[in-house]
């Protein structure tokens, strides 16, 4: 579900999303056999960062995300928009991402804080879309696409208690049910076990109920260090360095391919925001990062990226994958 944007906006983002589902919907119901039997955790696989960002409330209450100084700031009407220039990281629906081959999603959440009940809302600096919407158009993806696997990983929680994750998780289940994949050995899990079991959606949830579900994967199956540089040179030594020291067996692996702003970063350029301060210039020398990666036990396995659509990101990273064939004929010959 997504709220109706600016005519030319929403075209300029079809267009996009056109441009990128081309040939990804399917791509890992695409995938050669050889591969299928490979532990989703050697495989290379597009993400995306705070995922659901494509769309902000900028007239909901700041989020409690954020610090008391900038709830205040936010007061001034302008503030706000300023705020959404910077808290978007993406264009694209889940429906698009999706389409376009994004499989893995990066998710924070959080309640209301003064709203009756306890809907749970996707949160980054502003009030994003209800939980329970994006689960749908997730699941209704999944529906016409059986073979594809999704990565939901719920990392952030704001303003919630036990009972406001009761909730959220019984949502989850009503959403996805028997597509839920139990927690089992990570290298277990291959596309063909995938399949066999029929389920489509590992959940991996940090915080601590998550051990009374036996579809809840804890978040310590799924790291993804930071590295908070505005500097694409720090970015890209980061990550050679948590690829090198990432656990060879045991967990998945998410390398954040992203750049953070700083507050100074925002002052200096608060009307151009995040798109065109820091990703346009510095996507290139990221994307050459990328193409010369390759997956496997101690290789890449989740990347993710701001504004997915831009500069075939999600088809750089699934091409990694035919490394992985290269090298199993290169094993085969000799």
């Amino acid at each position: 579900m997504r709220p109706p944007a600016g005519r030319e906006g929403g075209r300029r983002r079809r267009r996009a999303a056109g441009a990128m589902a081309e040939s990804n919907a399917d791509w890992m119901g695409s995938l050669p056999a050889a591969l299928r039997s490979y532990p989703l955790s050697n495989l290379a696989i597009p993400g995306s960062h705070d995922s659901f960002s494509y769309w902000v409330d900028e007239k909901s209450p700041v989020g409690p995300d954020q610090a008391t100084a900038i709830k205040r700031l936010a007061r001034i009407s302008f503030v706000k928009k300023i705020m959404k220039k910077w808290s978007v990281t993406q264009n694209l629906t889940f429906k698009e991402q999706l389409e376009g081959g994004i499989r893995y999603f990066d998710l924070r959440v959080s309640s209301k804080p003064g709203e009756i009940g306890q809907e749970i809302y996707f949160i980054h600096g502003l009030f994003g879309i209800k939980v329970w919407d994006g689960l749908k158009e997730i699941n209704t993806f999944l529906e016409q696409h059986p073979k594809e696997v999704i990565f939901l990983d719920f990392n952030h929680f704001y303003a919630m208690d036990d009972s406001h994750h009761f909730f959220l998780i019984n949502r989850i289940h009503s959403a996805f049910g028997s597509k839920l994949c139990s927690i089992e050995c990570v290298e277990y899990v291959t596309l063909q076990y995938m399949w066999e079991k029929k389920y489509q959606v590992l959940i991996f949830y940090h915080y601590p109920l998550y051990r009374e579900y036996p579809f809840l994967w804890p978040g310590n199956k799924m790291p993804a260090p930071w590295a908070n540089t505005t500097n694409v040179h720090k970015l890209l030594q980061f990550l050679e360095t948590t690829l090198e020291e990432r656990s060879r067996y045991g967990t998945f692996h998410v390398s954040q391919a992203i750049l953070t702003p700083r507050v100074k970063t925002i002052a200096r350029h608060l009307i151009r925001g995040l798109k065109n301060t820091l990703v346009h210039r510095n996507l290139p020398m990221i994307l050459n990062w990328v193409k010369a990666q390759k997956p496997g036990v101690m290789g890449v396995n989740i990347i993710t990226s701001d504004f997915v659509e831009l500069a075939d990101f999600a088809a750089t990273v699934i091409a990694l994958n035919d490394l992985l064939l290269e090298e199993d004929e290169s094993a085969t010959k000799s």
